[in-house]
């Protein structure tokens, strides 16, 4: 059986930045936080994510995680 072993996590945000004048859709930017604690949850990085956004120029649009995993077989 295989097995999955969490190796690094990313901390995404995303950014509105205004309007595409043309086609009136939302500009977004995102910016990333590499090495995050693999341990740390869901409420401690909406925390973390909304520190950072309040000293940002731009308003939030989202908050996302990204993970890494190695897939192995089990050892038994």
């Amino acid at each position: 059986m295989a097995v999955a072993q969490l190796t690094e996590s990313v901390l995404q945000l995303t950014f509105n930045e205004g309007t595409d004048p043309v086609s009136g859709d939302f500009i977004l930017k995102q910016k990333r936080f590499n090495n995050v604690k693999t341990e740390a949850t869901a409420e401690q990085l909406f925390l973390t994510a909304n520190a950072f956004a309040s000293v940002q120029q731009h308003e939030l649009h989202g908050i996302s995680r990204r993970d890494v995993s190695d897939i192995n077989e089990e050892e038994v």
